[in-house]
């Protein structure tokens, strides 16, 4: 294994991580700002009312985004097996 295949590696394992986990983070992080400037704008002081529309977010996007994040992996395994492949000579 030479290190410009370790290097393409862990470099496509980034970026898979990153597009695999962006659409939930966005969405986390973009009713995370709606629930705040609500509570700002109500003057609603209570630290837990961020997680119940945040979870619901979540889940509502993973069964969204769940078959196109399988399929990701998925393509993305396939190709660490056949890189392995490919240095084993088979």
């Amino acid at each position: 294994m030479t290190d410009i295949m370790v290097i393409k590696i862990l470099r496509e394992s980034l970026m898979t991580t990153l597009i695999v986990s962006a659409p939930i983070m966005g969405i986390g992080m973009i009713v995370g700002l709606i629930v705040a400037i609500f509570q700002t704008t109500t003057s609603i002081q209570e630290q837990t009312l961020t997680f119940v529309p945040k979870i619901i977010a979540i889940f509502a996007a993973l069964l969204i985004f769940a078959s196109w994040m399988i399929r990701t992996l998925v393509n993305y395994t396939y190709n660490v097996f056949e890189m392995i492949g490919k240095m084993g000579g088979g």
